[in-house]
């Protein structure tokens, strides 16, 4: 086993329901809107494909399924993801993105090093978590008509 690299955690407040932001992170539709188009059910053990566009398509398998609140899947050979959700008092969400599986001595099938993925990644989850994600929830909130 090579040398562990930390995982990547982000974590956002979304002004919605947990019901609402599941709906964003656990199903195709949602996850095609914020993330990448994929084959995604929310099944446990059931396998799907992340559609990376250039990168081609990713093998992944659901490993933790605990609606609305955790849902975790194998990403690729070497990496594991899981959302998590957790209902704030003021009926907001807090939603928290943990990717896993880095490792300094490891390269993905393109050959990169862990390490260099690992910085693209983190910024790119920055973004789809903190903006991307938000905006998608937060919008589709505004139009059905919010709660609030």
């Amino acid at each position: 086993m090579g040398v562990s690299i930390p995982e990547i955690r982000k974590t956002v407040v979304i002004h919605a329901p947990v019901e609402k932001v599941w709906q964003a992170v656990a199903t195709q539709e949602g996850i095609a809107a914020w993330f990448m188009p994929n084959t995604f059910e929310p099944v446990l053990g059931q396998e799907f494909v992340l559609h990376a566009g250039p990168f081609g398509d990713s093998p992944c398998k659901v490993t933790e399924l605990s609606p609305p609140y955790r849902l975790g899947f194998d990403w690729d050979e070497d990496w594991h993801v899981v959302f998590e959700l957790r209902e704030l008092a003021d009926g907001a969400t807090e939603f928290t993105l943990i990717h896993s599986g880095w490792d300094a001595d490891k390269v993905t099938r393109f050959g990169q090093p862990h390490p260099v993925v690992r910085n693209v990644m983190d910024d790119g989850w920055e973004k789809k978590v903190k903006q991307t994600l938000r905006s998608f929830v937060e919008g589709a909130a505004m139009d059905h008509g919010s709660q609030t």
